[in-house]
């Protein structure tokens, strides 16, 4: 029994190793990554801001998924506000969108938003 086992293992470790040699090396983001497109961000920020004045359930929706996604220990960075980290963002519109340089669609953010209050009954 125990050198079916220790057959098995080894079949096992042969194979894993041969399964992960055959797989390309993972794609790191860059270290400094490029800024995303200030006027396409700008104009949604716009936008959310205009939706927000517009409903204020909306409003706080978005103040606290905003809350959610800010740097940790933002104060120890400048420019000293809570936002999100470039890297940590521009993984989430790669994960999302498959561009890391996407900007989502104000609906997308919105549906997003209201999304996490109804899930975590915010």
């Amino acid at each position: 029994m125990r050198k079916i086992a220790r057959e098995y293992t080894l079949l096992r470790l042969v194979a894993t190793r041969l399964i992960f040699a055959a797989m390309p090396p993972p794609q790191e983001l860059p270290s400094s990554p490029r800024p995303p497109a200030p006027g396409r961000w700008s104009r949604l920020v716009f936008e959310l801001v205009w939706r927000a004045v517009l409903s204020p359930r909306l409003a706080t929706d978005l103040l606290r998924t905003g809350w959610a996604f800010r740097r940790r220990r933002w104060w120890r960075v400048a420019p000293y506000l809570p936002v999100p980290d470039r890297r940590y963002l521009r993984w989430r519109m790669y994960t999302a969108y498959g561009d890391e340089d996407a900007v989502p669609p104000v609906a997308d953010v919105i549906r997003f938003a209201r999304w996490r209050r109804q899930t975590m009954r915010l």
